[in-house]
């Protein structure tokens, strides 16, 4: 598929004037003693809503929030999310008791054309995670047009981004989604040459499908963080008491003679930097070679960065998973912050895919997340997306799956 985007209709495209709207948000944010951390994720559905709500719309938006084990969990309740969404929007936002029944009609009945509502914790309810057809009608029964901005949970087959979708006739994304799949579309169908991605994380096992994904589109594969330990170690270096996927050996040396066979280009760390623990209050660069018994690498080091700055010089795609160290602590965090950067200077289509990444180029300062062309919102989704899957959140959107 050409346009990534073919079929599926934005927004600003559906007759929601006074509709009632159901709006499939990600407010799954983090919390600390019920309050949030870290609020992007409402931040980035507030385009889409104040959208909807300058139109005229009835606003019903809807989320998950955690993994309530049984049933509701007052810990896991979208009170904060509510309160938190009220104070960026300056207005009401009413948060019923429940996601169905009587407590949430009453609430969605109530709304005025330009008001909001925030419905409780999808996942109280089993039957989000089942994509269950009854609480799918039950959801349904509460608005008119349905709009999915939830690009973190489109990759999850559940009831309010799949089996209810289906339901509406009127259905569409929002902005966020809408960027999500044009920007990371752009790399699954058509990167523009030279293509460049640099993959980190702790495990070769979770990135092995994005990996054969990108043997096939990429000039140049660059691996750090934890990952690279394994690769190192299937060559032959000694990685100390570095984490290494002792089984994944075979299929880190399967995985360069592959890419040696496309002429894809993997470059790996020549140096690390290494400490006796990750409680370490300092860490030692030493070369790959080099690294000593009962130490463990826990970044990459500067000459490694430098290398992989190069590899970005004339890229025209670069796309980043996965940090390159334990950035979280100062002493390990210079890979990363140093990849990030040279990323942002770089004047190619730049992508940042979700999840840990996204924090590490927040966490890099400088203002670098603007001077990225994409930092996408979803881990999980945006890898699939990638390894070429189609996903069940964005398919139901495209028009022609009615019932």
């Amino acid at each position: 598929m050409s346009n990534p985007l073919e079929g599926i209709r934005p927004i600003r495209e559906l007759a929601i004037e006074n509709k009632r709207l159901f709006l499939r948000v990600d407010f799954n944010v983090p919390l600390e003693d019920g309050r949030i951390t870290d609020d992007s994720r409402i931040r980035e559905a507030l385009p889409t809503i104040k959208h909807a709500l300058e139109r005229g719309a009835r606003v019903v938006c809807a989320s998950h929030l955690g993994r309530p084990k049984k049933g509701p969990d007052p810990k896991l309740s979208l009170e904060p999310c509510a309160a938190r969404l009220a104070e960026l929007l300056g207005q009401e936002v009413t948060l019923p008791e429940d996601c169905i029944g009587d407590s949430a009609k009453k609430v969605v009945y109530d709304l005025r054309g330009g008001q909001v509502c925030l419905l409780e914790n999808l996942r109280f309810h089993p039957e989000e995670e089942k994509d269950d057809d009854g609480f799918c009608r039950e959801l349904s029964a509460l608005a008119d047009v349905y709009v999915d901005d939830a690009f973190g949970a489109v990759h999850r087959a559940h009831a309010s981004v799949h089996g209810l979708a289906r339901l509406y006739r009127e259905r569409g994304c929002g902005f966020l989604l809408e960027k999500e799949i044009a920007a990371l579309g752009k790399i699954v169908t058509a990167p523009e040459q030279p293509y460049v991605a640099v993959l980190g994380g702790a495990k070769v096992s979770d990135k092995i499908a994005v990996v054969e994904s990108l043997l096939a589109r990429a000039k140049a594969v660059l691996i750090g963080g934890a990952m690279a330990n394994t690769f190192l170690s299937a060559l032959g270096k000694n990685m100390g008491a570095s984490l290494v996927e002792e089984d994944k050996l075979a299929l880190a040396r399967s995985i360069l003679e592959k890419a040696r066979d496309r002429g894809v280009e993997v470059l790996l760390p020549v140096d690390v930097v290494v400490a006796a623990s990750t409680g370490a209050a300092s860490g030692e660069v030493v070369s790959v070679d080099a690294v000593p018994a009962g130490y463990m690498a826990l970044d990459i080091g500067p000459k490694s960065v430098e290398a992989f700055a190069r590899r970005f010089a004339g890229a025209k795609t670069i796309f980043w998973n996965g940090p390159m160290g334990l950035f979280e602590k100062a002493p390990f965090s210079a890979g990363t912050f140093g990849v990030a950067r040279a990323m942002a200077a770089s004047p190619a289509f730049t992508v940042v895919g979700g999840g840990d990444s996204a924090a590490a180029v927040h966490a890099a300062g400088d203002d670098l997340a603007s001077k990225m062309k994409h930092i996408s919102t979803g881990g999980g989704a945006s890898l699939e997306l990638l390894e070429g899957k189609k996903l069940p959140g964005i398919e139901v959107l495209r028009v022609g799956d009615a019932k």
